[in-house]
């Protein structure tokens, strides 16, 4: 299991990091902020790279709740589903500690796609896809894996976009625009199949 002090270090890493950036942070700041001597680190993490890692790891699962807790409300309902996952981002994105998406900072500041911090945040990126493709084909979409790409997209804009203006204005954006993207597709699809069935 791990220790408290391991948990304590990676979630001051994480929010130094968030609020930073991965290269701008330093272990020695790490340390200090989290108040833990330099073997702490180094009895849990061979290396920085390995704190990163953690660190996404703690942001990935917090924002799997952070899913979920959105679509509770609607368990009947995945159109609705998506739009909440909209609804709930305009909260999120008010947050004075709101600084974007960590994912896609991770891929930006770490290029190189064979490297494991860039695929840490574009296996998150693909988490989100695949969500929003489950609830797409539930909503009965024609193209579900088509449209969760749009909704992902939608919804990682927003975030940046959220992040340059400092407001919430382009999550409900976004909402207006996954529905109108959701209905289409919905619609496509019921046609689709009122003219095989004819």
């Amino acid at each position: 299991m791990p220790s408290a002090k391991r948990d304590h270090l990676v979630e001051t890493a994480l929010r130094l990091f968030y609020r930073d950036g991965f290269h701008a942070t330093g272990i020695d700041t790490i340390l200090r902020e989290a108040g833990v001597a330099k073997m702490t680190l180094y009895n849990h993490f061979r290396s920085k790279d390995e704190l990163i890692l953690a660190a996404l790891e703690l942001r990935d699962e917090r924002f799997r709740a952070w899913l979920d807790a959105a679509i509770a409300p609607y368990p009947d309902d995945p159109r609705e589903q998506i739009l909440a996952i909209f609804d709930a981002a305009e909260t999120l994105f008010q947050q004075d500690d709101f600084n974007g998406c960590a994912f896609t900072r991770a891929c930006g500041e770490f290029r190189d796609p064979e490297c494991s911090i860039h695929q840490a945040g574009m296996r998150h990126v693909c988490m989100l896809t695949d969500f929003l493709e489950d609830l797409a084909a539930s909503a009965g979409a024609g193209d579900p894996e088509s449209l969760a790409r749009q909704l992902a997209l939608l919804f990682v804009g927003a975030s940046a976009a959220a992040q340059v203006t400092c407001s919430c204005g382009p999550a409900h954006c976004g909402r207006c625009a996954a529905a109108t993207l959701i209905d289409a597709s919905v619609v496509a699809h019921s046609s689709s199949r009122s003219s095989t069935s004819n």
